[in-house]
């Protein structure tokens, strides 16, 4: 094939796959992951909260990350941010994740427990993810974050993974985007 037609092909395919991406999510549902996750890395260690869909529970939340962390045997999803600004007291929430689909490792299930009695499970599903980020979202789209390794991203990172947020079908002008922590801390 010649080059043109090479490259006439390929944006076909993305075009398409955009196009049901977005349908999906219209139809209240968030397209299926399409890559597998290696748990080993991905479940291990701090990630910054960049970006996420506004909600009683982080009002005023800032700086915020999610921690893997292994406890018992069990996988444990500690998720935190800071009250106000990255110097405020913390707020934390935290139950055991199960991987809904091991092999693909891109579905997942965390039993919270708010004020440490009340059980609140979600659901995620981790739609897209590269070297140092995942955008993660409810499976109907209604809750969606976006997390990287580095706590201050380089403006271009955090304008392409907002674009791919907006691939998947989010409406990417209702993310908000809180104060993260200063390089050097978290």
């Amino acid at each position: 094939m010649k080059p043109r037609t090479l490259a006439l092909a390929g944006g076909a395919i993305l075009l398409l796959a955009g196009c049901a991406s977005m349908t999906a999510a219209r139809h209240g549902r968030a397209p299926e992951p399409a890559k597998r996750i290696d748990a080993a890395s991905h479940f291990a260690g701090r990630w910054y909260e960049i970006g996420r869909t506004p909600m009683r529970l982080t009002d005023g939340c800032v700086a915020g990350y999610t921690d893997y962390l292994m406890q018992e045997g069990r996988l444990i999803q500690r998720d935190a941010c800071r009250d106000g600004t990255p110097a405020g007291k913390e707020k934390v929430v935290a139950g055991p994740l199960k991987i809904l689909n091991p092999g693909e490792n891109n579905k997942v299930h965390v039993s919270y427990r708010l004020f440490g009695f009340v059980p609140v499970g979600r659901t995620y599903w981790l739609l897209d993810h590269g070297e140092g980020w995942f955008i993660m979202a409810t499976p109907d789209l209604q809750l969606v974050n976006i997390y990287t390794r580095d706590p201050q991203p380089h403006a271009d990172t955090l304008v392409q993974l907002i674009a791919r947020t907006r691939a998947l079908g989010y409406d990417a002008s209702k993310l908000e985007f809180p104060e993260t922590f200063p390089p050097g801390q978290g």
